[in-house]
């Protein structure tokens, strides 16, 4: 029988959690985050920006606690994020709030112990989407948020995507629900360009953070090839991209015990060679 992981464990006594910390305030809805980190933690720790999934309509910022919890525990500072949902605003919206969030915790590096040189961005499914967003248009000078006036800079120095899309353009994605409801319109050759600025694979150039990507290959949410695509382009532009492409398993694999083991021992050694 599969193990499943507790995706909800009790906090230890020794982590310090600040909870629905309000970073922005949409006309559509508060938004707030969580950070975690050891209650004894002294100096300056690298930041793990979690982004949760599902299908960019529902989720919620304590998705994640498994691995913020567990994080915080390995001395990082780790914090999760609320965003927009695309029944309560289309794209960019959900992309906005997120670098609003990571410029938000940077403006306040100082008072969560947190090293704003050296932040990696996760997620998973739409989370995963989201956080390669972040990764390769962020700083881009054509890229106009919702925050462009506050100057803090919401570049990250990794990120880690576990089975998100990244082409939007492709057969799969363009007859989804979910992303056409993200996007607001169908595809169609007049709305090509809007699916095209929701593609992370769109933004990928030689100076973009390296990359740990996770994905099954029996998932039928978002198909295999999609990471395929995205290890492919990233080693086009020389960007380090780490690829573990896990035989016979599927979407939201990591719920998994053995898992979501593996994919902590490889986020370890990635966060390890680029964040310390």
């Amino acid at each position: 029988m599969l193990k499943l992981i507790e995706d909800k464990p009790e906090v230890p006594a020794n982590i310090k959690v600040s909870r629905d910390l309000v970073y922005k305030v949409t006309q559509e809805k508060t938004l707030k985050l969580d950070i975690y980190h050891l209650d004894s933690l002294d100096g300056e720790r690298p930041l793990l920006v979690f982004i949760h999934g599902g299908s960019w309509k529902k989720g919620n910022k304590d998705d994640y606690r498994r691995y913020l919890v567990d994080y915080a525990q390995k001395g990082y500072v780790t914090a999760t994020v609320a965003y927009r949902f695309s029944q309560e605003a289309t794209f960019p919206a959900a992309f906005d709030d997120v670098v609003c969030a990571i410029k938000w915790l940077k403006s306040r590096a100082a008072d969560y112990h947190i090293d704003p040189e050296r932040v990696a961005v996760i997620g998973g499914s739409a989370g995963g989407h989201l956080a390669m967003m972040v990764g390769y248009h962020a700083r881009d000078e054509n890229y106009q948020g919702e925050c462009a006036t506050d100057e803090t800079d919401a570049g990250v120095k990794a990120i880690v995507n576990l089975y998100g899309p990244v082409d939007l353009t492709t057969d799969f994605a363009i007859n989804h629900p979910s992303v056409q409801q993200l996007i607001g319109m169908e595809y169609s050759g007049e709305t090509k360009s809007a699916y095209k600025a929701c593609s992370p694979i769109t933004f990928i150039t030689p100076d973009d953070p390296p990359t740990l990507t996770f994905h099954g290959t029996i998932d039928d949410i978002v198909p295999i090839v999609q990471a395929d695509m995205l290890d492919e382009a990233l080693r086009k532009e020389n960007i380090a991209s780490y690829y573990h492409r896990l035989d016979g398993w599927p979407h939201t694999m990591d719920l998994s015990l053995k898992i979501n083991n593996y994919c902590q021992y490889y986020m370890d050694e990635f966060f390890q060679k680029h964040l310390e």
